[in-house]
């Protein structure tokens, strides 16, 4: 498995051409306490930088942008019954939804962990 990185707090695990979509701990951290979750049913088409999901925190409602392009094959159904997993694990057990990459070039783009730490001390 691969793990890349956009500049608005994304996270992708690839493996192949599935990948599994979510916000890091950084994005989470800033939102505070998530009390909802609004995730893609199963057979959405979503677009790279598009909106897929929505997240709310006690702060803010925020959208959440799809790294890539391609079909949802599985929201996360924990989600529904405690969003507060993405502010525990939020690069794990919080992960948003998984999808079928439509276009693996797309990945050219992304940043690796190292390039997002980096990155990430900038700001």
């Amino acid at each position: 498995m691969t793990l890349y990185f956009t500049q608005d707090h994304e996270w992708l695990d690839v493996s192949g051409t599935s990948a599994t979509v979510g916000i890091t701990d950084y994005a989470q951290g800033q939102l505070g306490d998530v009390v909802f979750v609004e995730v893609p049913a199963a057979g959405t088409v979503v677009a790279k930088g598009k909106e897929a999901a929505v997240v709310e925190s006690v702060k803010a409602a925020s959208d959440v942008y799809s790294p890539v392009s391609g079909t949802v094959t599985e929201p996360n159904p924990a989600l529904a019954e405690d969003p507060s997993l993405v502010n525990t694990a939020p690069e794990a057990g919080g992960w948003f939804f998984k999808l079928t990459l439509s276009d693996a070039a797309e990945l050219e783009g992304l940043m690796d962990e190292t390039a997002y730490k980096t990155w990430l001390a900038t700001l």
